[in-house]
């Protein structure tokens, strides 16, 4: 294969022109003086083309002006060092380095692979650095050969260079020449293990596996993944842990059974960084195997050892924080999804009165509990006419779904204090987690009582299991002593000092909400609305999720009001918005300003934002957050507003459109997330129309697509981040 670059198509330091159509035409008249193109003329009006299309400036001072041309007759790169620089239409100002990336029009697969490594390489700090150092043209051939070029076969044999994989991986990667320590490409045989993990299981857990996954692949590493997700996991085999040389934990929760992988080598991280950045994290856990004094995963015997490793390495206090709550709202989630909606089918079986008092019992129990326990399908029972009851065998159902949800929604609390606790201390905070979230149902102190009680469990459940006993002690600590003394210790504050203080705020915090109306309404309605809008299924989205499905269980419960259920009605609308947004905006309203990886992610994205599912939205946000996000929050606001203003109410904590039975008023519910999601599609539209880009900055994947075309024969990491219902 011919090389891609010569030191005729490099110009360093060089007066081009004021601004790009001068800087274009003059690359195009290197490749074609080069012999690489028949006419400069006519790579230059391609070139400008494909610019008018999108502006190619990239953050950083960079510009790849690129384009496939009949003129070309040989797949080249020109670069030019630029001074003065020339605005290329990047946000942060002028490039002043430029390549023209020149491919023919019907360019073989293998030169379209070296092209995309180049894309790569130039969002690499080290390499550009090592481009506005370079010292004469033979230098930058150099460095640019070493990013797109497979390595030499060597005289001698060498595992190393065996095949076509190998160059491929080479061309991802740039050569020892050209890198840092931190960037070297990995030894032979060494592998890393990976965990995602995310508060609701859903989307970010498998996303980010995927994206290390394909990492790894294109960087020749062995990595393997255990994603810890809604539907559970496969735990990585022993020998695999054992034998890795590294671990990264992309979580944004607690990390299961995290002493399995105790004395490795640690990089850890949120879930959306692995998203983002997936290479920086395997070259940074590779880093880390050759550190003696990197951060290492901390054995269940060595919890003092974690101080000892350097702080500048360890969360933050807040990021802590927030990693114990999510894990709690996490495990939490469950239970709410599969309450909710069994206490929905039982309103739409048995109707809306079967949670109200039985007359048959004196007031005792509930149509619902009376009919689960003392009838059956063969035993229907029966009831006085009432409006919104219904018995007979539609009856019993509801009441079995009913009581069934019910139990569910009792263990909310719990698992949430208790979950909390196992984040702060692992295993042995899960038993005093889960009795003081009970103790707090008990005292009325709610979920407030479950947040509070769940931390002090986690530490008391620490301190305990960090207590050197006798021998004779050690195997009753895990056991029977901390169980015990940190149960002791958490439900008893709980009791004597904690809980009618926190009672108190529940109460007051629902007398709030029960006595908002008209523009209060509307502007509670308006904060839901961006906070689900604001980082779709983080820690703000999920803090409006659980305020609302917290009241739905107060209300379902009978403890609370009907603005509760108004809350929970516009959470949910509010969240459906952004996926249906981005779907309008990428499938109808303007097709043109998305790659054809989003347009398929956008085609998914009309079931997402149907099921509420917000993550759906994700894939357009982190890649132009700037545009995205703020109109996002426009339609969510607009939505949550519409809401709240009409006092629209819903009694299922998910689902979307599908649990249209649990809504008070279906068809404005669906009116009120269609009026959002068109605010939101024609905000974002019109963001990107006007921002003059194809959507957000163009990136690497962005000339990729350009280059590969409709040809298939690319390697473009643009494919859809959420190919379906994530459910």
């Amino acid at each position: 294969m011919s090389a891609l670059i010569t030191t005729e198509l490099v110009a360093l330091d060089a007066d081009l022109g004021q601004d790009k159509d001068a800087v274009v035409r003059r690359l195009a008249g290197l490749v074609a003086a080069s012999g690489r193109a028949t006419g400069a003329d006519d790579l230059h009006a391609d070139a400008m083309a494909r610019e008018a299309k999108a502006a190619t400036g990239l953050p950083g001072g960079i510009a790849i002006p690129h384009c496939r041309s009949a003129a070309v007759t040989q797949a080249s790169l020109a670069f030019a060092r630029l001074d003065p620089k020339v605005d290329f239409g990047a946000p942060d100002g002028p490039a002043d380095l430029a390549f023209l990336i020149a491919a023919p029009e019907h360019g073989d697969a293998d030169h379209l692979t070296l092209l995309t490594a180049l894309a790569r390489a130039l969002v690499r700090p080290e390499f550009v650095a090592s481009l506005r150092a370079a010292g004469s043209a033979e230098e930058v051939v150099g460095l640019v050969q070493d990013v797109v070029s497979p390595p030499e076969a060597p005289a001698a044999p060498a595992p190393q260079a065996t095949g076509g994989a190998t160059a491929t991986t080479a061309a991802a990667e740039p050569a020892p020449a050209a890198a840092t320590p931190a960037t070297a490409p990995p030894a032979a045989g060494r592998s890393v293990v990976a965990v995602s993990a995310c508060p609701t299981g859903i989307a970010h857990t498998y996303m980010a596996a995927d994206k290390l996954t394909a990492a790894a692949k294109e960087m020749g590493v062995e990595l393997h993944v255990e994603t810890q997700g809604s539907s559970g996991s496969t735990p990585l085999d022993p020998s695999v842990i054992s034998q890795a040389a590294a671990v990264i934990f992309a979580v944004d929760v607690g990390v299961k059974d995290r002493e399995r992988f105790a004395g490795k080598p640690l990089v850890q991280s949120g879930t959306k960084r692995a998203m983002n950045e997936p290479e920086v994290m395997i070259r940074e856990a590779l880093a880390a195997a050759d550190d003696p004094n990197a951060r290492r995963v901390p054995g269940s015997a060595e919890s003092g050892a974690a101080a000892a490793t350097g702080s500048s390495d360890r969360p933050s206090t807040g990021a802590e924080i927030r990693r114990w709550l999510l894990t709690g709202v996490s495990y939490m989630i469950p239970f709410v999804a599969a309450g909710g909606l069994l206490i929905a089918l039982g309103f739409l079986f048995g109707g809306y009165q079967i949670v109200n008092a039985d007359p048959a019992t004196d007031g005792a129990q509930s149509y619902a509990l009376n009919w689960a326990l003392n009838n059956n399908f063969f035993d229907l029972p029966t009831a006085e006419p009432l409006e919104g009851l219904n018995d007979g065998f539609w009856g019993y159902l509801g009441a079995l779904c009913t009581v069934l949800g019910q139990a569910a929604f009792g263990f909310l609390v719990p698992a949430l204090a208790g979950y909390i606790a196992y984040a702060i201390a692992d295993r042995p905070g899960i038993v005093p987690g889960f009795v003081v979230g009970a103790v707090s149902l008990t005292v009325g102190a709610g979920f407030l009582g479950g947040l509070v009680g769940g931390i002090i469990a986690g530490f008391a459940a620490l301190w305990i299991s960090r207590w050197k006993l006798p021998a004779f002690a050690r195997g009753l600590q895990p056991v029977v002593i901390i169980p015990l003394l940190a149960t002791f210790i958490s439900s008893g504050l709980m009791v004597v000092v904690l809980g009618q203080p926190l009672a108190a705020a529940l109460e007051g915090l629902g007398d709030f909400l029960n006595g908002l109306t008209g523009a209060a309404t509307i502007l509670l309605g308006i904060i839901l609305g961006l906070m689900m809008c604001f980082d779709l299924g983080g820690p703000v989205n999920k803090a409006a999720y659980v305020f609302a499905t917290t009241g739905l269980t107060a209300a379902i419960a009978g403890e609370g009001g009907q603005q509760q259920l108004v809350i929970m009605a516009t959470v949910m609308a509010a969240g459906m918005v952004p996926p249906l947004a981005m779907a309008l905006s990428s499938t109808v309203l303007r097709p043109r300003l998305y790659t054809p990886a989003e347009r398929d992610n956008g085609k998914a994205a009309w079931l997402l934002g149907a099921s509420f599912i917000s993550e759906g939205a994700i894939p357009f946000a982190a890649v132009d957050p700037l545009r995205v996000i703020p109109s996002m929050m426009l339609g969510g606001a607009t939505t949550g507003a519409i809401v709240a203003g009409l006092g629209l109410e819903l009694q299922a904590p998910h689902g979307g459109f599908f649990v249209w039975f649990a809504m008070s008023n279906w068809a404005l519910f669906f009116l009120a997330v269609l009026v959002g999601a068109v605010v939101g599609g024609v905000a974002v539209t019109l963001a990107k129309s006007v921002g003059g880009t194809k959507r957000g900055e163009p990136l690497a994947s962005d000339l990729t697509a350009d280059l590969d075309g409709d040809s298939g024969t690319g390697t473009s990491p643009a494919r859809p981040a959420v190919a379906g219902p994530a459910h």
